[in-house]
């Protein structure tokens, strides 16, 4: 049930942050993206740069904010999944950034709270972006 809760939670934060992201100028390409590696949340464009996106909604920051669980390990993954979406569409010159949208949504609040993090991290671990 809790597992469910989450899922609903995250889809919810990721349609207000594609939502956002729009009211900001993004063009949103893909939403919930995956290949064998892993998960993108959101693919868009911004001006001449494809971003990807890694969108986090909690309730409570009892755990700390929403960012704070973008770790090294989860870098890592985003950054094997990004590389395999350029390669799969032969963009490998495209230029890219990986940004991060923080959503602190308690409960009763009809309205989150959103902080877009531009260019949050840079490439990191094995077979980076060269």
């Amino acid at each position: 049930m809790r597992d469910r809760l989450t899922r609903l939670l995250g889809n919810r934060g990721e349609k207000t942050a594609a939502r956002y992201l729009r009211r900001q100028g993004f063009k949103i390409l893909a939403r919930q993206y995956v290949n064998r590696i892993g998960e993108i949340d959101l693919i868009a464009i911004e001006e001449e740069s494809l971003v990807f996106v890694e969108v986090k909604t909690r309730r409570s920051l009892s755990a700390g904010s929403p960012h704070e669980a973008i770790d090294h390990r989860k870098q890592q993954k985003l950054t094997r999944t990004a590389l395999a979406y350029l390669k799969y569409h032969r963009l490998l010159e495209q230029s890219y950034r990986f940004d991060v949208v923080s959503i602190y949504w308690p409960y009763g609040l009809k309205q989150p709270e959103i902080t877009h993090y531009r260019n949050a991290f840079s490439p990191s671990g094995f077979g980076q972006m060269y």
